[in-house]
């Protein structure tokens, strides 16, 4: 397993490739929660890459050009939105999910606390005919699986 992080080249991108999205940390004592999913995936013996779109990389511009270049041709786009509203809005994230849940290549959780999650979790019942995942590592084997069909 390969895990990319921003400002690392795209051009080798292997198509069993797992983009985590969700929100990302803006404070350093606020815990990432993309450390657990890579373990996970090491666990499953996920063999592509992960592209985990942080730290932030000091320059917005090259920060969404990389995030947007990885989104557009990954594998897989495994949205996982543990929501706090004054630590992880998830903003961007709304948007990035908007934009990718009917692509095909969606997999999506959270957990059953995170607050305002219910139009996401319509969304993606309506375009991925299921529902959303509730555990982390459920959702990080889903995405494996993901790869391989």
């Amino acid at each position: 397993m390969r895990v990319l992080r921003p400002g690392d080249p795209l051009r080798d991108l292997k198509p069993r490739s797992i983009f985590l999205a969700g929100p990302t940390p803006r404070l350093d004592y606020v815990e990432s929660w993309r450390p657990a999913a890579i373990v996970e995936l090491g666990s499953l013996g996920f063999e592509g890459d992960v592209l985990a779109p942080e730290p932030f990389v000091g320059d917005f511009h090259r920060q969404v050009n990389w995030e947007f270049e990885a989104l557009e041709n990954c594998g897989c786009i495994c949205f996982w939105i543990p929501r706090d509203l004054e630590f992880l809005p998830a903003f961007t994230t709304n948007v990035e999910f908007g934009r990718y849940v009917a692509s095909g290549r969606t997999v999506y959780g959270r957990p059953e606390e995170a607050p305002m999650t219910g139009y996401l979790d319509w969304l993606y019942e309506k375009f991925c005919g299921r529902e959303p995942e509730s555990n982390l590592c459920e959702l990080m084997r889903l995405a494996v699986d993901k790869c391989q069909a």
